[in-house]
């Protein structure tokens, strides 16, 4: 039996620390001493098959954050968006999700965007952590980030999505 290689840890670490941060920056945005008319706040909506383009967004202080999609397959499903700003509005942070855990619709697009902020880190997952479920992260080649976006990567995206995750520090005009 060989030994373990260095790298498997490095992949481990790179995979444990963004989740860590972003453990903390949710933790820090749900807090009690959240910036004054920055409460996060959890919103309830239905992502519908049929092919169509849909979008549901929110919005907090400067900030929003909005989820377009087209789906096919089944019936209407219960997603939620939540949107928090830390204390000292350092970070915003938006996080879209099935709460059941697994998606059985079948995803032909999506795009999660911010608005007042740029993206630090992002990821979206195939199947959502609920019940005796983990959060199953797509293949880093299925999806694209940029500075105010997360989206499907086409002929890449395997059509799977029940969570996004998104953190990103506020947009600074400079002079």
């Amino acid at each position: 039996m060989a030994a373990p290689s260095g790298r498997s840890c490095r992949c481990v670490w790179a995979t444990l620390v963004p989740t860590a941060l972003l453990f903390l920056a949710a933790l820090a945005a749900a807090g009690p001493g959240t910036a004054p008319g920055a409460t996060p706040s959890t919103a309830e909506f239905d992502v519908r098959p049929g092919g169509e383009v849909h979008s549901f967004s929110r919005s907090l202080g400067d900030f929003s954050c909005s989820f377009t999609y087209s789906a096919q397959g089944g019936t209407n499903e219960q997603w939620q968006m939540n949107v928090g700003v830390s204390e000292d509005s350092g970070l915003f942070s938006c996080s879209i999700w099935r709460p059941q855990g697994k998606s059985y619709l079948f995803f032909t697009q999506f795009k999660a965007e911010v608005k007042g902020a740029k993206i630090e880190y992002a990821m979206a997952y195939s199947q959502a952590a609920a019940g005796a479920l983990s959060d199953i992260p797509l293949k880093q080649e299925e999806f694209e980030i940029t500075e105010t976006t997360v989206s499907h990567r086409e002929g890449k995206f395997r059509f799977e999505l029940s969570k996004l995750v998104i953190a990103a520090k506020p947009s600074r005009d400079e002079l």
